[in-house]
């Protein structure tokens, strides 16, 4: 029987050898997780998105990966949903044991993958996920896992409220807020703070709604200066183009979740003048960064970036520049590195980190003439 356990053991003893070596040999790779919206309601924000990240992968690896390793991307469809993605999240965590998880798009859906995150302690970046509590919680406490690398909701309304009173000379405003929406609701929070004239009308809309003539009928009524709509192009396509049927022509301002070629089918574009809206990127900057970009993306995918194309195409480099930077594909260590970022260069603007895990960074304000989105301003932190 001695002897019996002797041989036992030593096999075990050779088999987790054995193992170690097979892992250490397998190691090749580096996995970073993306947890993104390919399907569903605001899928052209996950796609673009994506887009953007494999072409910063494609270059990475075939400039050498990082840490002599290339990074395999495990990429999983959350189907614009809360749920989904806090499972994907499990899942990326768990099954796939990633070092970083990339996504999801927008605010609702990174939130909801953020207690996962921090439960399996894998760092989480999005590139689009906005509002003020997506990294900082109630209470103020950083998200220690959390990080995004596009401008907050606060920022977006103060803008927007400070362009709609100084540039357009606004003194009424009406705002139509999307309140089963933590973004809109966000940028709306912020807007009101904020602007300096008087709101005349608060109408409310929730997620999915195509009929909004009725609440268009009393912002109407109330004989604003702007109309402020923060939402996403699925609703606002056809608020701006229901609006400009009842007669509602005035300036129409809101955020980055206007971002979409879809606004111009849903809207049409007729209706899209006088329509202004802060974003991260516009193709009119000349600088080398942008240029360049502009050339490889159309060789890839022969079409024009826009702005999600773009954020994702940083966020592919930062998660490659912090893995270099903790040098070792450890999330721990990685989480470390993205929170010390500091001046990384990126086709959306030069970047830090601040202490609540958001970047310190430029926004620009574009202007849709027919149709066509025009570059009008940029303006630095």
């Amino acid at each position: 029987m001695k002897k019996f356990f002797s041989l036992m053991t030593a096999v075990l003893v050779g088999a987790s050898l054995f193992t170690g070596c097979k892992k250490e040999d397998s190691g090749n790779t580096i996995k970073i997780g993306l947890n993104y919206e390919l399907s569903g309601q605001v899928a052209t924000y996950g796609r673009s998105l994506v887009e953007g990240i494999e072409l910063a992968f494609e270059e990475i690896n075939s400039n050498g990966g990082v840490l002599d390793k290339k990074i395999e991307a495990i990429k999983i469809d959350n189907k614009s949903e809360a749920q989904e993605s806090a499972n994907i999240t499990t899942r990326l965590a768990t099954k796939e044991k990633v070092v970083l998880i990339l996504g999801a798009a927008t605010s609702g859906n990174t939130k909801a993958a953020s207690p996962v995150a921090n439960r399996y302690k894998v760092p989480l970046v999005s590139a689009s996920a906005t509002a003020d509590d997506v990294t900082v919680d109630k209470n103020g406490k950083v998200r220690d896992y959390m990080f995004k690398t596009c401008f907050s909701d606060s920022f977006q309304g103060v803008i927007m409220a400070k362009f709609a009173g100084e540039d357009l000379g606004a003194k009424k405003a009406a705002m139509l807020v999307d309140t089963s929406s933590d973004y809109s609701k966000g940028l709306a929070d912020s807007f009101k703070k904020n602007y300096t004239g008087e709101i005349t009308i608060e109408e409310a809309y929730k997620k999915g709604e195509t009929d909004f003539k009725a609440v268009l009928t009393n912002i109407k009524s109330a004989n604003p200066d702007v109309l402020f709509v923060p939402g996403y192009y699925e609703e606002v396509g056809l608020i701006i183009k229901q609006a400009r049927e009842l007669g509602i022509d005035v300036p129409v301002v809101g955020g980055d979740g206007y971002d979409s070629p879809k606004l111009v089918e849903l809207a049409g574009k007729d209706a899209l003048n006088k329509v202004y809206y802060t974003n991260h990127y516009s193709s009119k900057d000349t600088s080398e960064e942008v240029t360049k970009f502009i050339e490889d993306f159309k060789a890839k995918y022969n079409k024009e970036p826009d702005a999600f194309n773009a954020l994702g195409y940083d966020l592919g480099y930062l998660a490659a520049d912090a893995i270099k930077r903790a040098g070792k594909a450890d999330p721990e260590a990685i989480k470390d590195a993205l929170a010390s970022t500091k001046d990384f260069k990126a086709v959306t603007g030069t970047l830090s980190m601040d202490e609540n895990h958001n970047p310190v960074k430029s926004i620009t304000v574009l202007e849709v003439k027919d149709g066509e989105v025009t570059f009008l301003k940029k303006l630095e932190p």
